[in-house]
């Protein structure tokens, strides 16, 4: 049995290791080239694995749409019979070190960020923004204009961004992240200052790319400014090695990952490994867009959630008013849920502070009996996918208290 001390002591140094990580974004490469074990039949997803079967809706259609812009199909019907059989091989994208949007589609040929913590040396990945667009092949869509978006990233959009962070010798995204709380992100669902921040850091390598064609330099520019996304997957990717630098420290109780897949919502637990403990889909209260309503939401997945168990995203709500417009709600709301977040968190992040709080560290590190103890669960800022595919409005989601009792009956198991 772990004394209540020795707990104490293992999230002090969960948090610890999360607050002292350093993200840095070192280059753009295909995922079958830089991620290990990832081979030309695999295709990544969101959210704890589960068999063939059991995909469905918007995420079942997303992996079909994978095996078909890879080549590996030329049907859906026959996408699903090589799933089926195993000759394409789904994996879960936390398993290869990788967070997904939504259904968080990884296929061989894809560009990704490569993001180092430089404290720790781990290393996580992230895929690239599709663009503005409700149409997207990780919100369940994939049609002729999907795969154009797609080939343009690999073959236009990722060698100059790979070309250009290479001769920055990277950029650190610790700094990105604390000076755009400060201008209104949350870095979950806005991440418009961020965008900003970070081609600004890149405006001087770009300009010493020559040899690129205006033309191709300028769609670059529009897929990093034209909305609140692009920076997302670069906080995700920085959110998943400064978590991942939590993992498995013993008797710690502190969440290290959050998941959806199109079933559940699930969690992972440092002191409990790479367990995924699972709960019913989460509650929702969202501003959807013109001609939808609640009725229409469909889950589909999504990893985006791994910003809020390092204090962003919903634990920093408070620092983004403008995401009223976007999602919902109001500065007292706001306010008041953000200060919830407290209640349920080892502590307060050093570098990533609140501006209306008097700059406030952001509530870091979920402690899964805090949240027991408490019954307030975490609150996440999520975009929303429809019953028809794409996006349909945006808002918050209430992680589900299940996930947290299994964590709990797992716990006493283990450590008495």
């Amino acid at each position: 049995m772990i004394a209540e001390i020795d707990v104490a002591g293992a999230n002090l140094t969960a948090l610890n290791r999360m607050l002292a990580s350093e993200p840095k974004v070192t280059s753009v490469s295909r995922a079958g080239d830089c991620i290990p074990g990832f081979t030309p039949n695999t295709i990544l997803t969101s959210g704890a694995p589960m068999a063939w079967p059991q995909y469905h809706g918007g995420q079942r259609a997303a992996l079909i749409g994978g095996a078909l812009y890879e080549g590996l199909a030329t049907s859906e019907e026959e996408a699903a019979e090589k799933f089926a059989s195993r000759d394409i091989v789904i994996g879960a994208c936390h398993d290869y070190g990788c967070v997904g949007s939504v259904a968080g589609i990884y296929t061989a040929s894809m560009p990704v960020f490569v993001v180092s913590n430089t404290t720790y040396g781990n290393v996580g990945y992230c895929n690239l923004y599709e663009g503005k667009t409700s149409r997207r092949l990780n919100y369940g869509l994939y049609d002729e204009g999907v795969k154009e978006r797609l080939d343009r990233l690999r073959d236009s959009v990722a060698p100059v961004l790979k070309r250009a962070i290479e001769n920055a010798g990277g950029i650190a995204l610790k700094p990105i992240v604390r000076r755009a709380l400060n201008m209104g992100d949350e870095l979950h669902s806005r991440n418009t200052a961020a965008s900003y921040i970070f081609t600004d850091q890149l405006m001087p390598h770009f300009l010493d790319l020559p040899d690129v064609p205006t033309a191709q330099l300028k769609q670059v520019l529009a897929l990093l400014t034209e909305d609140n996304y692009f920076f997302l997957r670069l906080s995700m990717a920085a959110a998943k090695v400064t978590a991942d630098a939590a993992r498995n420290i013993p008797g710690s109780t502190i969440v290290t990952a959050m998941a959806m897949n199109c079933r559940h919502f699930a969690i992972r637990v440092s002191g409990l490994g790479d367990t995924w403990f699972v709960g019913p889909e989460p509650t929702v209260e969202a501003k959807f867009f013109e001609g939808y309503s609640k009725e229409d939401i469909a889950w589909m997945g999504g990893e985006s959630v791994i910003t809020e168990t390092i204090g962003l995203g919903g634990f920093a709500q408070a620092a983004s008013f403008p995401l009223q417009d976007y999602q919902g709600g109001s500065p007292e709301r706001m306010i008041e849920i953000n200060l919830d977040m407290y209640k349920i968190t080892q502590g307060e992040n050093s570098d990533y502070r609140i501006p209306y709080f008097s700059f406030r560290g952001t509530p870091t590190g979920i402690d899964f009996r805090k949240v027991l103890s408490t019954g307030i669960t975490p609150v996440v800022d999520a975009g929303i996918g429809g019953k028809s595919g794409g996006q349909i409005g945006a808002g918050l989601i209430r992680v589900p208290i299940e996930c947290f009792q299994q964590a709990q009956f797992a716990f006493e198991a283990k450590y008495g």
